[in-house]
């Protein structure tokens, strides 16, 4: 109501402004005289004024017309389209207009103006690969999902536009959640652009996630021979595939090529934990013992870890605790002031009952980086060497408030891990797990307080086979873990209670 009220003043504004031009220019005496061929003629001053403005308006039919003479000259000589481009300049024009305006909203966030200025530049100027790609993006602004499709697919239609329609349906698929169709469409759009990094890095992701290694490491060459990843980085990732192609080798029934991926993976990246304990137990399947040792010692001077200590373990099964404190001196010299190895060199000294060396295995750490398995293995060194139960346990109650030393932690969303995997299973990063001190609250895992079970066996003198029930320190474990359940929940201590009864009446006897 406002802005047409507006208008119309505008309007009278002006008329009335002509009117009392014309009046003035009545008014005023002199003109303009003007002689042709022996013939004058005299002007007054409005009459000038309108001679002018009659002589501007000739000017441009004039050149208008000479316009259309060139165009149709142009089309006699061969040029077909002439014509029609010289009636079509205007509609060019109000189209390009309307497609700058419509960028401008798109920019803007306004999506519902940029789909009306989309639709008038389609209307003038008739050329779909320009206004679809408008009108998809302005329909996604706009939340209409289905308009945004079908430009989308226009855009596949036409070859010139093919990939940007290929990887706006993909895109969309992957809003959606339609993983594998999305990567269906990232493997045709690669295919179309090769060297596009985002759709790189797109279907690499969704193929680590859909654990289709073959492809991922395909795609990873691509990223290499394009220049889009550095070579360094290159190798690490193609030897996290490798390792993930190479899981099953904890199975029973793993095949030589599962084996022979396990030791590629660790060939190409000699520090990666998860791969050279693989690569040994690999080996060791082979009965390649000096191999699987040269494998694990490379990897634990790099950074020591539970899970090495594991595998090499697994070297020797059937040894005593004796002998296997001295094996593992072979990777204490390696790395001694490391934490890990403190702490696998505590528990093995535990196990063989010579709590005096375990105290000074573990040197300042309880004092320096205390955590709950560093206080579990003072406890038991307190046990075994007769302190009262009053210190025990205090210890224990220390390990039930202290966090749980390092974890497998994404270095995307700090999301912990129970054990190492290629893609985090909260945000689906790939290659982003690392082994740190998280910062967020921790899960225990089978690599932290419990790793001495799988590393030593029975006290009791005689061989010592892994994953029997063996020590003190697994006693002073089940009490802490039964002491958590009863925190979380009162029920699960009558059942884990009963269990360690058990558990105390056999080691009695």
């Amino acid at each position: 109501m406002l802005w047409s009220l507006l208008k119309i003043l505008v309007f009278v504004s002006i008329i009335a402004v002509l009117a009392f031009g014309a009046a003035l220019l009545t008014e005023t005496a002199g003109g303009v005289q003007i002689t042709v061929a022996g013939t004058e003629y005299t002007l007054s001053a409005l009459q000038s004024v309108i001679a002018l403005a009659v002589l501007v308006f000739a000017v441009w039919v004039l050149f208008k017309l000479l316009s259309l003479l060139l165009a149709t000259l142009r089309f006699l000589n061969g040029d077909e389209t002439a014509i029609s481009r010289y009636f079509d300049k205007g509609r060019e024009r109000k189209g390009y207009q309307a497609l700058s305006d419509g960028l401008m909203a798109l920019a803007s966030g306004e999506g519902r103006l940029a789909m009306a200025k989309a639709a008038r530049a389609e209307k003038y100027l008739e050329k779909p690969e320009l206004t679809d790609l408008l009108t998809a993006q302005a329909a996604e602004l706009a939340g209409d999902t289905k308009k945004a499709a079908a430009a989308y697919k226009r855009l596949v239609s036409n070859q010139s536009t093919r990939f940007v329609g290929v990887r706006g349906i993909m895109k969309q698929k992957l809003s959606e959640g339609d993983t594998d169709t999305a990567r269906q469409l990232a493997e045709k759009a690669l295919a179309l652009r090769p060297k596009h990094e985002e759709v790189q890095d797109t279907l690499l992701t969704l193929q680590a996630r859909a654990q289709d290694w073959a492809g991922a490491r395909k795609t990873l060459t691509t990223k290499l021979k394009t220049g889009t990843l550095p070579r360094d980085v290159y190798k690490r990732r193609d030897a996290v595939l490798a390792l993930s192609a190479s899981k099953a080798i904890l199975d029973e029934g793993a095949t030589l090529e599962q084996q022979e991926q396990a030791i590629e993976a660790n060939r190409l990246s000699p520090d990666l934990v998860p791969a050279a304990a693989m690569a040994a137990r690999a080996y060791l399947a082979r009965d390649k013992k000096r191999y699987a040792i040269r494998v694990l010692k490379k990897a634990w001077e790099v950074q020591p870890h539970p899970d090495l200590a594991h595998a090499f373990a697994e070297v020797e099964p059937t040894e005593t605790a004796a002998e296997r404190v001295r094996r593992f001196g072979q990777l204490s010299r390696l790395a001694p002031q490391h934490d890990e190895t403190r702490l696998v060199m505590a528990e093995l000294h535990i196990v063989a009952e010579d709590f005096p060396e375990a105290r000074r295995a573990l040197g300042d750490l309880i004092e320096r980086t205390p955590d709950a398995r560093a206080l579990t293995l003072m406890a038991a060194i307190e046990k075994g060497e007769g302190a009262s139960d009053a210190v025990i346990q205090g210890w224990l109650t220390r390990a039930l408030n202290a966090p749980r030393g390092p974890q497998w932690v994404c270095e995307t969303c700090n999301h912990i891990h129970a054990e190492w995997a290629p893609v985090c299973e909260n945000c689906a990063s790939f290659d982003t797990l690392s082994w740190r001190r998280p910062e967020a609250p921790e899960i225990v895992g089978a690599t932290g307080a419990q790793v001495l079970p799988l590393l030593m066996g029975t006290t009791d003198g005689g061989n010592v086979p892994v994953g029997s029930e063996v020590s003190d320190i697994e006693l002073l474990e089940s009490d802490v873990e039964a002491e958590v359940a009863e925190i979380d929940d009162p029920k699960a201590s009558q059942t884990t209670d009963g269990g360690k009864a058990e558990y105390k009446t056999e080691r009695a006897k």
